[in-house]
């Protein structure tokens, strides 16, 4: 039953936002979406699963853990597949940590590499807003906020500012800030964890960005730095899969912004999560046909 409610909530959402707003306009922006389009979102989403493979290997090998760059991306497209399609979103995740672990006392730090490496992708879409709702704050009347929004918006962003300050607290000095502080011991690691971090979150906002072009809605740069990343956040919530209707709802909420219409936002949001699909479909040959990754001794010589 558990398993059932969750592509129920899925699917009563879409279909609430369809009533709401006019499933034929969606209808019609969908039978109309334009393929090249979609192809650059599915190539947007590639490329940053490619960096985000390179993230995952760089914290794991901080952690003492190593396996190639090659096998990484691998494991990451099988994890993205079971994500998309069963219900929670970190199925595919714990099974990474699972198949990367060296040996039955690695499985803490083989989970603690996924745990920080998905941080480190939040963090990272999180800076992405910030520097969007920055360039808004500088382009006054670029974009048409409704007071409302921008009051929820406003104590959304205190939350999270409260939440992230009381979470230093709590962990300066803890294991928590001792782990990632062996994670970014120097100067040059931070730079590529915060240059693979932005990157990759720049890449799912260009995603979004054509979807949204497909379904007939050119978003400028500053409404798709500023929209995109509040309408992917709605994705996280745990209670539904892969972040269907949320999204969308999202989306809906978010596009008048930009001089859209709400049921453009919910056309754009289904398909962005068609490209997903494509994008992970690569890791359907890949799901049980990986063989295990290499291993290193701490010399960092391969076992033999």
């Amino acid at each position: 039953m558990r398993a059932a409610i969750k592509p129920l909530v899925a699917l009563v959402l879409l279909v609430l936002l369809l009533v709401a707003f006019g499933s034929a306009d969606v209808g019609a922006r969908l039978a109309a979406a334009e393929p090249v389009w979609i192809g650059v979102a599915v190539a947007a989403l590639l490329a940053q699963t490619v960096l985000m493979a390179l993230r995952w290997r760089l914290v794991a090998g901080s952690l003492g853990i190593a396996f190639s760059a090659r096998w990484a991306l691998a494991e990451y497209l099988v994890a993205q597949l079971v994500n998309l399609t069963v219900p929670g979103g970190v199925v595919g995740d714990g099974a990474r940590a699972v198949r990367s672990r060296a040996g039955e006392e690695g499985l803490k730090r083989a989970a603690q590499a996924v745990v920080l490496e998905r941080a480190a992708g939040q963090l990272g879409l999180l800076a992405v807003g910030l520097a969007g709702l920055g360039w808004a704050a500088l382009a006054p009347g670029a974009l048409d906020w409704p007071p409302g929004l921008v009051r929820g918006l406003a104590l959304a962003g205190l939350a999270g500012a409260g939440g992230a300050a009381l979470a230093v607290l709590l962990l300066r000095g803890g294991r928590i800030a001792a782990l990632i502080a062996r994670c970014l011991p120097d100067a040059r690691l931070r730079a590529a964890h915060a240059g693979l971090s932005i990157v990759a979150a720049l890449l799912n906002v260009i995603a979004f960005a054509a979807c949204a072009r497909a379904v007939g809605v050119p978003l400028s740069p500053l409404a798709a730095l500023v929209l995109v990343p509040l309408i992917l956040t709605a994705m996280v919530i745990p209670l539904g899969i892969a972040g269907w209707g949320w999204r969308e709802g999202a989306a809906a909420a978010l596009f008048p912004v930009a001089g859209a219409s709400a049921s453009a936002g919910i056309a754009a949001g289904i398909t962005f999560g068609i490209a997903m699909m494509i994008a992970a479909a690569p890791g359907l040959p890949l799901l049980l046909r990986q063989a295990p990754p290499p291993r290193r001794r701490a010399d960092g010589r391969r076992p033999g």
